[in-house]
C-alpha cells in the first residue's frame, strides 16, 4: 500500500471520530434514558464504530512512516482505545453480564464480524524489541544452565528398574525380527507358486494386437475418468461447494503484502532514527541563531518592568520565583501596579497559611458538627434527587474523550490541510521541529535570563538601600534507598521455576466462531451460551488492551484480576499463555503445585510476595497466573494433597490492593471446578469472571479445519467436516487437538497423497475421551447464576418482565 492510501485511511477515520465527538460532547446536557434496551442500543452502537475506528488507526499507525504523523495517530489510537473499554465497563454495568451480543447492531450497519473484530496494535511487541530480546537472552541462559531435566517437570516420569527396561527392548526387538522373517517366507512362497504355475500351464502367450487393445482399453478409461473427475471440481468451486486449490505461497498476493508492510516497518525505523537526530541537530542551531537574540529582548523587557515599576510603586518590584512561572507572568497583559498587588497579596496569603495551620486544630470540631447538621438537613432532599436519577441512565464522564478530542485538533491545524508535494519520501518535517524547538530554547533562555536579572535586581535593591540581607534556604537530602538488582531476583525466580517462558501461542490460534443469535434469544429471555469469538474479545478488552499501553491502563477502568473458568480441555491456559505473547508480559506461575516446597513459612512467603511485585513492577507488564484456584478456597482440602493450596489465600487479595493504575500487573486464575470453592471469597478475589463454554457447531466446524491445516494435513472432498463437527458435539478444543495429533502421525502425513484423511479415523481417539456432557455445562450455568453478577442479571430479568406485564394490563384497560 502506498503512502496516500494510509493518508486517506486516516482522514477517513478522523472524520468519523468527528461524527462521535459531536455525540459525545453535545451542546445541550443529555436527558437521562428510562428505556434499557434503548441505553443499551445507544452504547453497542458507539462501541461498534469506536472498534472500526480504532482497526483504522492501528493500521495507519503500524504503517505510515513518518514520525511526526505517528505521534499524533499514537494519541488518538490511544484514547479510542481506552474509551471502548469505558464503553464496555458501560455496558457491563447496565446489562449485568461479561458477554454482549451486536448481530442486531451489525445487521443495520450492514457489517460482518469480521468488520468488528478487536484488532491487536502491533507496537505492543514492535516497539519493545530491544527490552524483550534482552530479557529472552537471559531468560534462556538460566534455563540453559538448569539442565533438560528441569525443564520437562510437567511430564509425568515412569519408574522403571534396569531389567524391565531391556526386558521391553528385547521383546520389541524380537518382534521386529519375526515380522521381517515372516515377510520374506512369504515372498519365497509366492516366488514357489509362480514357478509351479509355469511348470504346469507352460509360459503365458498373447496376441500383440489384443495386447495393445486391453492397454489402450484401461490407458482410456483411466484418461477419461481423471478428466470427469477435474470437471466435477470445477464445477463444485464455481458454485462454492468446494474451496479453490491453493496457489503456491511465495506467489500469492498476501505474501507480497505482508514483505511490504515489514519493509515499512524498516523504513519507520530509518525515519524514526532521523527525526531523533533532527531534534538535536535543530535544537543546537536555533539556541546558536536566535538564542543570543531572544537572551537580549528578554533582559531588556525586564529591566523596563524594573523601571515602569519603580516608577508607579516607588520602589524595586519583587521577582517571581521560578514555581510560580518566572519572568513568563510579567509578560501577561497587565499593568505594574496590577502585578505588585498580586505579587503582595500572594505574599500576605502565604504569612497567613502559616499562622492559621495553628489554629486549625480548635476549629475542626465545630466544624466537623456544621457539616453534620449540614449533611443531616440534605438527607430529605437527597431522596428525591436520587429517585430522580434512577428514573433514567446517563453515560458516566469519560477519560479519554478529551484526549481523543486534542488529537483530532492537533489533526485538523496541523496535517489536514498541509501540503506534502516535496516530502515524497515522507520524513520529518523541520519547519514543525522548529516551531516545536523555538518554545523550547525560549523557556531556556528564560531560565537563565531569570537568574541573571534576581541577581541584577538584587544588586539594585542593595545599591539603594544599602542594606544586605542574606536569605539562607535550607538544603533537602535525598535518601536513596538501596535496591537489589532486578537481574538478580529474575534470575533467582527463574530459577525457582516461578518465572516460566510460555509457549509460543498468538490470540488468532484460539479460534471460534461468532454466536448470530445472541440478541434474538436475549429478547425471548432465553441467556444464550457465548461463543469461542465471545471468549476471544473478552481476553482482548479485559486483559490484552489495557496491558499493552500504559496510557490506557492508567486511565481506563482498573482490572486487577481475570477468572477463566471451564470445562477441562476449552483452552484456558492457552489464554494465558496468549495474553503474554500478544504484550510482552513476564508470566509467573503461582499455582499451588508449582509452589510447593519453595519459599516454606511466613517469612519465605513474604518474601515470596515482595520478590513477585517487585519484579513485577520493574518488568512491567506482567502476569501472575494461579492454575486450579478453585483449591485455594475449598473448606476442606484432601490430606492427600501436599501442596499446601491455601497458603497465597490471605496474601493475594492484599497484594492486589496495592496494585495502583500506573502498575500493569494483572492476577488471571484458571479453574474447571468453580463449583467446589467457596462464591465469596473467590468471587471477591477476582473482579471479573469469563465463563467458558463448550464449542458449539460453528466454532467445531472451524477448529476442525484450522487443527487439520495447522497439524500438516490436508483437506479433500472425502473429508467431510460437517459430518465430523456433527459427531463431535460435546468435545472440547483441546480434545479435538489430542485427536488429530493421534491420527496425523509423520507416517500418515506422507501417506496423504495416496490416501487422503477421513472423517472416521478421528471417531477411534475420540471414543477413548469422555466428552464434556450437558449436564457438566449446565452447573457451570447454575454456579455462574449464583455469582453477584449472575443475581444482578436475573433481578434486572425479572424488573423487566414486570415493566412489560404492567404495560400490557394498562394497554388492556385503556380499551
Amino acid at each position: 500500500m502506498s503512502h496516500s492510501y494510509y493518508n486517506k485511511q486516516w482522514l477517513e477515520a478522523q472524520a468519523a471520530l468527528t461524527d462521535l465527538l459531536m455525540q459525545e460532547i453535545p451542546t445541550e446536557p443529555q436527558k437521562p434514558e428510562r428505556d434499557r434496551q434503548a441505553a443499551f442500543q445507544l452504547l453497542a452502537t458507539m462501541y461498534i464504530k469506536y472498534i472500526q475506528i480504532m482497526r483504522r488507526l492501528e493500521q495507519c499507525y503500524d504503517q505510515i512512516v513518518q514520525p511526526q504523523k505517528r505521534r499524533v495517530l499514537r494519541h488518538c489510537l490511544d484514547g479510542v482505545m481506552g474509551r471502548i473499554l469505558e464503553l464496555k465497563n458501560e455496558m457491563i454495568d447496565l446489562e449485568f453480564s461479561e458477554y454482549h451480543y451486536f448481530d442486531d447492531v451489525l445487521s443495520d450497519l450492514k457489517l460482518t464480524p469480521n468488520d468488528v473484530e478487536i484488532p491487536i496494535p502491533n507496537y505492543f511487541i514492535l516497539e519493545r524489541t530491544k527490552a524483550l530480546t534482552k530479557r529472552e537472552k537471559l531468560l534462556g541462559q538460566v534455563l540453559a544452565r538448569l539442565g533438560p531435566q528441569e525443564l520437562e517437570r510437567d511430564k509425568e516420569e515412569v519408574a522403571m528398574s534396569w531389567d524391565q527396561a531391556i526386558r521391553i527392548i528385547q521383546v520389541h526387538e524380537r518382534a521386529r525380527q519375526g515380522r521381517l522373517r515372516a515377510r520374506f517366507m512369504r515372498e519365497i512362497r509366492q516366488q514357489e507358486e509362480r514357478e509351479k504355475r509355469a511348470q504346469m500351464f507352460g509360459a503365458p502367450t498373447l496376441d500383440p494386437d489384443v495386447a495393445a487393445i486391453r492397454i489402450q482399453k484401461v490407458w482410456k478409461g483411466f484418461s477419461q475418468r481423471r478428466r470427469t473427475k477435474k470437471e466435477r471440481e470445477e464445477e463444485m468451486i464455481f458454485v462454492g461447494m468446494l474451496p479453490p486449490p491453493l496457489p503456491n505461497p511465495k506467489n500469492m498476493p498476501q505474501t507480497f503484502c505482508l514483505r511490504t508492510e515489514e519493509d515499512r516497518r524498516k523504513t519507520q525505523d530509518v525515519h524514526e532514527q532521523e527525526y531523533q537526530q533532527a531534534l538535536v541537530n535543530i535544537h543546537d542551531k536555533l539556541m546558536e541563531t536566535e538564542g543570543p537574540d531572544l537572551k537580549e529582548t528578554m533582559m531588556d523587557q525586564i529591566r523596563q518592568w524594573f523601571i515602569e515599576c519603580r516608577d508607579a510603586t516607588g520602589k524595586f518590584p519583587e521577582f517571581p520565583e521560578e514555581e510560580d512561572g518566572g519572568s513568563a507572568i510579567i509578560f501577561a497583559q497587565k499593568d505594574p501596579i496590577e502585578l505588585e498587588k498580586e505579587l503582595k497579596a500572594k505574599e500576605e496569603d502565604q504569612g497567613k497559611g502559616k499562622k492559621g495551620k495553628k489554629g486549625k486544630k480548635g476549629k475542626k470540631g465545630k466544624k466537623g458538627k456544621k457539616d453534620k447538621k449540614g449533611k443531616k438537613g440534605k438527607k430529605g432532599k437527597k431522596g428525591k434527587n436520587d429517585e430522580e436519577e434512577d428514573e433514567g441512565w446517563k453515560m458516566a464522564p469519560s477519560n479519554f474523550v478529551p484526549a481523543v478530542n486534542e488529537a483530532t485538533d492537533s489533526y485538523k491545524a496541523v496535517w489536514q490541510t498541509r501540503d506534502e508535494t516535496e516530502n515524497f519520501a515522507q520524513k520529518y518535517d523541520a519547519e514543525l521541529i522548529r516551531e516545536e524547538k523555538r518554545k523550547e530554547v525560549e523557556s531556556e533562555i528564560r531560565l537563565h535570563v531569570d537568574e541573571l536579572m534576581r541577581v541584577e535586581l538584587t544588586n539594585l535593591k542593595t545599591a539603594i538601600k544599602c542594606t544586605h540581607k542574606h536569605n539562607l534556604k535550607p538544603g533537602y537530602r535525598t535518601l536513596k534507598e538501596s535496591e537489589g538488582d532486578i537481574e538478580d531476583l529474575y534470575e533467582e525466580l527463574v530459577m525457582q521455576g516461578i518465572i516460566i517462558r510460555p509457549n509460543p501461542i498468538k490470540l488468532a490460534d484460539y479460534a471460534g466462531e461468532y454466536s448470530y443469535l445472541g440478541t434474538t434469544l436475549r429478547q425471548a429471555n432465553i441467556e444464550p451460551m457465548p461463543s469461542l469469538s465471545d471468549v476471544r474479545r473478552l481476553v482482548t478488552e479485559f486483559a490484552i488492551l489495557p496491558l499493552g499501553s500504559a496510557a490506557v491502563h492508567e486511565q481506563a477502568p482498573l482490572i486487577k484480576s481475570v477468572l477463566l473458568t471451564g470445562p477441562r480441555g476449552t483452552g484456558k491456559r492457552l489464554l494465558v499463555h496468549a495474553i503474554c505473547n500478544e504484550v510482552g508480559a513476564n508470566l509467573f506461575d503461582l499455582s499451588p503445585a508449582n509452589l510447593a516446597g519453595k519459599y516454606p513459612g511466613k517469612d519465605g512467603l513474604k518474601m515470596l510476595m515482595h520478590l513477585l511485585f517487585k519484579v513485577g513492577r520493574a518488568l512491567q507488564p506482567s502476569v501472575f497466573f494461579v492454575g486450579d484456584c478453585e483449591k485455594m478456597y475449598k473448606k476442606k482440602i484432601p490430606k492427600t494433597d501436599l501442596t499446601d493450596p491455601k497458603r497465597l489465600k490471605k496474601e493475594l487479595p492484599k497484594s492486589l490492593k496495592l496494585i495502583k493504575p500506573e502498575d500493569r500487573l494483572l492476577l488471571i486464575g484458571t479453574s474447571r471446578c468453580p463449583f467446589e470453592a467457596e462464591m465469596k471469597p473467590l468471587i471477591g478475589c477476582f473482579q471479573r469472571t469469563i465463563l467458558i463454554p463448550r464449542p458449539d457447531y460453528a466454532s467445531r466446524f472451524l477448529l476442525w479445519r484450522h487443527l487439520i491445516t495447522k497439524f500438516n494435513g490436508i483437506i479433500t472432498n472425502q473429508l467431510d467436516i460437517s459430518s465430523l463437527s456433527k459427531v463431535t458435539d460435546g468435545y472440547t478444543p483441546g480434545q479435538m487437538v489430542t485427536a488429530v495429533t493421534q491420527v496425523l502421525t509423520d507416517r500418515r502425513i506422507q501417506m496423504l497423497n495416496k490416501k487422503p484423511l477421513q472423517a472416521v479415523e478421528f471417531i477411534a481417539p475420540l471414543a477413548r475421551i469422555d466428552p464434556i456432557y450437558k449436564e457438566e455445562e449446565e452447573s457451570f450455568k447454575a454456579w455462574y447464576a449464583k455469582t453477584p453478577m449472575g443475581k444482578k442479571r436475573a433481578k434486572a430479568a425479572l424488573a423487566d418482565d414486570d415493566d412489560v406485564g404492567s404495560k400490557g394490563k394498562g394497554s388492556t384497560k385503556k380499551k
